[in-house]
């Protein structure tokens, strides 16, 4: 496995070292499991935004979409267990 150097302020270090410590476990176990959830958010977060432009672009190419009223009834009363039935799709185009 190839080595990456990172430098830390001392500040950091001490942070970390400490903080690990009272994980029970060492700081550069501490700084993988760090950086490793970090890179999951952010793959995560750039793959919500990507559904997100091609929803958009979808939307904008069928004219269609939900109205805001009607899909936050469906989900308060799913969230409340009531039997529920999906809003349907309406054109937005005039």
């Amino acid at each position: 496995m190839p080595t990456t150097s990172l430098k830390l302020s001392e500040t950091l270090k001490n942070r970390v070292t400490n903080v690990a410590k009272i994980k029970g476990t060492n700081p550069h176990a501490f700084m993988l499991d760090a950086i490793e959830r970090v890179t999951l958010a952010a793959e995560r977060r750039a793959a919500f935004v990507d559904e997100a432009l091609a929803a958009r672009k979808e939307m904008q190419l069928s004219g269609t979409g939900y109205p805001a009223g009607e899909v936050h009834d469906y989900l308060e009363r799913r969230l409340r267990g009531e039997p529920v039935v999906r809003p349907e799709a309406v054109s937005w185009r005039k």
